[in-house]
């Protein structure tokens, strides 16, 4: 049978605020959605759960409970790298871990097979928690057969803590023990069912199924589904998160900072791109510069919001490495992003902006065309023939268009033709080593009979040819080169 594990790191967010706040833990607290007397709490701690400070109470409401409540606001954008960075730590005991949408600090874990690598489940589990002790964070684990009962049995844990279960059976009967509060159910259907005398799962289960969703809602319908069994959902692993850094090593240690912030330009526009087509935007940057004698250094530089643009990005490099006495050059640079969600603006305004600019090459391309006739600028155009020479033609080029990069499995070879074939001097060919071919090309009785042998081949200066012999003619010509 599948083992299926659930990790809770209770009020997850919290704990990030009591890491900024460590004289709080002995205190109750809670995280509010904002920080006055009518926000809501999100999350609170043990100490204020006992008072009957409970989320979704209002902050005034919860400060009559417990008069030592402390809260504060913890932002979405360092809860959302604060799972990730968890979620990563995960992977490194099983590579199925998803995530809970909407409640951050529970993750599924796909605990099957794992026995040979670990000898126990109980040994895997232990391991992991102790991981993410050393992370800093306090979690319930708990190893059993089924994704609510797993679910339901770690968010009843009043503290940290390991559980495993032998059999599904006794994994079931646990489950229906725990209160109902425990559970991310809504306030308001959370206090109706009190309301109703119904406290546990067990009894929430025992309800009729056909009135819970007119009665309490989606939500509530959904978890009845789930705690009796009728919805089962199997593990849905997220794939690891999407790193968005680049690092440079440097030929000659490099101890100019104009010359290195040409180095970070050239590893930021890659991050760019890659956070635009994943919706994201750079929320903080980390410049990671390492010297000849002196080790390493990071500079840690945050926009003053969100930011796609590179020119803001390297403006703010530029006065960081302006303020640091390159005493010793580096030889290494790195640059690390941390991401938030970008807003439509932000990703509209990236790819109006792209690194080519076309107005500017039209511009450019005018100035010739100034100074050197109307028909300085051309550009080659296909066009139906039997020969090579034949299959194009030029053309007058007025203006430039938007380029539009296909994918292709294998990028092409490209073939510099001449207008016309270069007869090549008599003895010539033997400074041209292996060749490849023939390929020949033969026809032309509407007009002149030709008998071409084509070849690619390659000098004994490493450059590659494409050339043919005329079997008519009895001569070698050069038809163009590869480059």
């Amino acid at each position: 049978m599948d083992r299926m594990a659930c990790v809770d790191v209770p009020a997850f967010p919290l704990q990030i605020l009591l890491r900024r706040h460590p004289e709080w833990r002995r205190l109750p607290a809670a995280v509010v959605d904002r920080d006055r007397p009518q926000g809501i709490l999100l999350w609170v701690n043990e100490k204020a759960r006992t008072l009957r400070v409970l989320p979704g109470q209002r902050f005034a409401t919860a400060l009559s409970l417990a008069r030592d409540l402390r809260a504060a606001e913890v932002p979405s954008n360092e809860i959302e790298r604060a799972v990730a960075a968890t979620a990563d730590r995960l992977r490194r005991f099983t590579p199925g871990v998803e995530p809970a949408d909407g409640e951050p600090g529970v993750f599924w874990l796909d605990a099957s097979g794992l026995e040979p690598l670990f000898r126990s489940l109980r040994r895997w589990a232990s391991l992991l928690r102790a991981d993410l002790a050393d992370a800093g964070f306090a979690a319930t684990l708990v190893v059993g057969f089924d994704r609510f009962g797993t679910y339901a049995v770690a968010k009843s844990s009043a503290r940290s803590g390991l559980v495993l279960f032998d059999d599904a059976a006794s994994e079931r009967e646990a489950a229906r023990r725990i209160p109902l509060d425990r559970l991310a159910l809504p306030p308001s259907v959370r206090d109706a069912l009190w309301k109703l005398g119904v406290r546990t799962v067990g009894a929430f289960v025992d309800l009729p199924p056909r009135g819970i969703e007119s009665r309490f809602g989606e939500v509530a319908h959904r978890l009845h589904r789930l705690a009796s069994g009728a919805l089962a959902l199997g593990l849905s692993p997220a794939p690891p998160a999407e790193v968005f850094a680049g690092r440079c090593l440097l030929d000659y240690g490099e101890a100019d900072a104009m010359r290195l912030l040409v180095v970070v330009e050239d590893l930021l526009r890659p991050i760019l791109a890659a956070l635009a087509r994943a919706g994201r935007a750079v929320l903080e940057l980390r410049l990671g510069l390492v010297f000849e004698r002196e080790g390493e250094r990071t500079e840690s530089l945050r926009p003053a919001a969100p930011t796609l643009d590179a020119a803001q990005l390297l403006d703010l490099v530029r006065i960081r490495l302006e303020s640091i006495d390159l005493l010793h050059p580096a030889v290494e640079v790195s640059l690390d992003a941390d991401a938030a969600t970008a807003t439509r603006e932000q990703l509209d305004l990236f790819r109006e902006r792209p690194r080519r600019d076309v107005a500017a090459a039209n511009r450019a391309l005018a100035r010739l065309r100034a100074d050197f006739g109307a028909d300085a600028v051309s550009r080659a155009a296909l066009r139906d023939g039997h020969l090579p020479e034949g299959r194009f033609s030029w053309e007058a080029l007025d203006r430039l268009a938007q380029a539009v990069p296909r994918d292709v499995a294998m990028p092409p070879l490209i073939r510099r033709i001449y207008a016309e074939p270069v007869p090549l001097p008599t003895g010539s060919r033997r400074d041209v080593g292996d060749a490849l071919g023939s390929y020949v090309v033969s026809g032309g009785w509407w007009r002149r009979t030709v008998d071409r042998a084509y070849h690619f081949a390659e000098t004994n200066s490493g450059d590659v040819l494409w050339l043919f012999y005329d079997r008519i003619r009895r001569r070698w010509y050069l038809q163009g080169r590869l480059e």
